[in-house]
């Protein structure tokens, strides 16, 4: 009985970037089957179960099915989800447990697959998690299957086979039957059914590599028609940062639609054009599989498009629109070139010199802190940093993870760690971090201990990035000496920047960015303007060309430009709203802690 899993010629050389998950479990399922008389001379008991978990769509269920296809000729394969074995009726799904696990004992040797564990098996202890089965905990009858399944599992290789099966002998029985589980949620599954005899060997399937996705590209391009190069396709697979190998198969069915429809809507027309779509539709399989004509190839060109439109997993429930900003927009004079350097060396340097910070010993920076005055182009910096580096981009803002309720707080701040870490290489922005970080015991109260239940989270979880690899911190902030001490210790937010307010040739760099923007007259003096608003922020700049603009429009509505006059005016009545306290207060912190 292999319930429809028949013997497939390619295997495991249909699954990309999983070499190391497929020696596991070939070692683990297929030599227990095919040669238990080796275990058996080394007195060894094969192990009963394996559990494969990770992330949604990195193919744990491809390897369960690919290693079942490669025992098919050697024993019998069982093949069920978890959803699929619950039943309404009172004891129908421990019935159905049992006879399973019959059903492989009489045709062993066998392999049974369950997949999405997690439903048949939850948690029996209360306070899950937010990846377990609730605060709770499962319910009578949860328990009651939970319960079977651990006993049914105890009792592989201890019954009689039957006199039909396969194997004569009852201590044949002993390795004969495997059992293979995938999960995407590991921590739902109660904890009795991971321990030795049972599920006793996990394989992690984690978010794949670089390398790993381009050896899933080339898997997924065998039978599609392209243009692409070996340097494109690890250029493809070097930008699809975060992604599993669904999204790596559903780039490449956008990729291909694109070409679909390039070919059907710009060559011959159908006399029915109104069933165009309808046949782009209808020839995305025949041109993925059979189509050798040239001028249909998939491109590069249609990999950029495919690229903007498939998201990784990980990153479809961050609803984030970010405006293409980049470092060329944003004005910076001497000192605000020294911080751009910097940030970069935090973030590029990692990703794109990692053997020589190998080579040398050096860890990356996790973290750096941006402060400095309000309006002088922070948050402006970690959108350019977004755009210019091309790394998956959480940005929150501090205020948004406080929840009234308890422990909610928490939980949503350990879920932007997930989703980053799901997503990475990945960058975290926390905007006005200073909401989320105040000092640890300087308010008396409940809200003294929310805030200090928060910072121990965040402090946690940036301790975590260590073993994570490629996760950026980015904070930001006008209240530098607010911040909890120990998030700035080093390992936490390794860098702190100072950006301040724009100086002379920034003023001016600044103006030249919004004369490019706007409609300014010959007579405009850019230098007298920038030498007028010493003390602004650039927020203050930026609204002072905007002041100047009206100006021309309430004195002529056909204002053919804005004059210098106006922008004179509006430069004299701006309110600076960087005090010299404000500016003095932030020195002295810079002085006396980030030196």
């Amino acid at each position: 009985m292999s319930n429809g899993i028949k013997r497939n010629s390619e295997g495991y050389a249909a699954l990309g970037g999983l070499d190391r998950q497929i020696e596991q479990i070939r070692r683990l399922v297929e030599m227990p089957l095919t040669r238990p008389d080796v275990f058996r001379r080394y007195g060894l008991k094969p192990p009963r179960g394996v559990l494969l978990y990770g992330p949604p769509g990195t193919g744990k269920t491809s390897l369960a099915h690919a290693a079942a296809s490669a025992c098919v000729e050697a024993g019998s394969i069982h093949l069920v989800s978890g959803p699929e074995l619950s039943s309404s009726f009172h004891g129908g799904t421990e019935r159905s447990l049992r006879r399973l696990f019959e059903r492989a004992q009489e045709t062993a040797p066998s392999v049974v697959i369950i997949d999405e564990i997690d439903a048949l098996a939850p948690r029996r202890d209360a306070g899950a998690g937010a990846d377990g089965a609730g605060v709770e905990g499962a319910g009578e009858v949860e328990r009651r299957v939970v319960a079977t399944l651990l006993t049914l599992m105890d009792g592989l290789g201890q019954r009689q086979g039957s006199s039909q099966g396969r194997n004569k002998e009852p201590e044949d029985q002993e390795g004969r039957i495997v059992v293979i589980a995938a999960t995407n949620r590991p921590n739902a599954i109660d904890p009795a059914l991971r321990r030795p005899g049972r599920l006793d060997r996990e394989i992690e399937i984690g978010v794949p590599s670089s390398e790993a996705r381009r050896s899933i590209l080339d898997v997924l391009l065998q039978r599609v028609p392209h243009t692409l190069d070996e340097d494109q396709k690890k250029q493809i697979a070097d930008q699809c940062h975060g992604f599993v190998g669904a999204d790596l198969a559903s780039l490449v069915r956008e990729a291909g639609m694109r070409a679909v429809t390039r070919e059907l809507l710009d060559g011959p027309r159908s006399s029915q054009d109104s069933m165009a779509m309808d046949h782009v539709v209808s020839k995305m399989n025949d041109v993925s599989l059979t189509s050798q004509d040239d001028s249909n190839k998939v491109t590069l060109e249609d990999f950029r498009h495919a690229q903007t439109v498939v998201r990784p997993s990980a990153m479809r429930e961050v609803t984030l629109e970010l405006p293409k900003v980049r470092w060329s927009d944003i004005a910076t004079g001497q000192a605000g070139a020294k911080v751009q350097s910097q940030i970069r060396e935090c973030v590029e340097w990692p990703l794109k010199h990692a053997d020589t910070l190998a080579r040398l010993g050096i860890q990356a920076p996790k973290g750096l802190l941006l402060y400095g005055p309000p309006g002088c182009s922070k948050t402006l910096i970690a959108k350019a940093l977004a755009t210019e580096s091309g790394l998956n981009f959480v940005a929150v803002k501090g205020p948004e993870l406080l929840n009234k309720y308890v422990g909610e707080s928490e939980r949503s701040l350990r879920e932007v760690f997930r989703k980053a870490r799901a997503a990475s290489p990945s960058i975290i922005f926390f905007d006005e971090i200073d909401g989320l970080t105040t000092m640890r015991g300087s308010d008396g109260g409940s809200e003294a201990s929310h805030s200090d239940r928060l910072i121990a989270t965040l402090l946690n979880e940036m301790d975590g990035v260590e073993g994570l690899g490629h996760v950026i911190v980015v904070a930001a902030t006008n209240r530098p000496q607010v911040i909890d001490a120990a998030l700035l210790r080093p390992g936490r937010l390794d860098r702190l920047l100072y950006v301040g307010p724009p100086d002379l040739e920034a003023r001016r760099k600044l103006l030249e960015i919004r004369a490019g923007k706007m409609t300014f007259g010959n007579d405009v003096n850019l230098d007298e303007i920038a030498t007028m608003t010493e003390g602004c922020s650039g927020a203050e700049m930026v609204s002072i060309c905007q002041d100047a603009g009206l100006r021309a429009m309430n004195e002529d509505l056909n204002a053919p430009c804005i004059a210098q006059r106006h922008l004179r005016g509006a430069a004299a009545d701006v309110r600076r709203r960087i005090t010299p306290q404000m500016i003095h207060s932030i020195e002295a912190w810079r002085d006396q802690v980030a030196l």
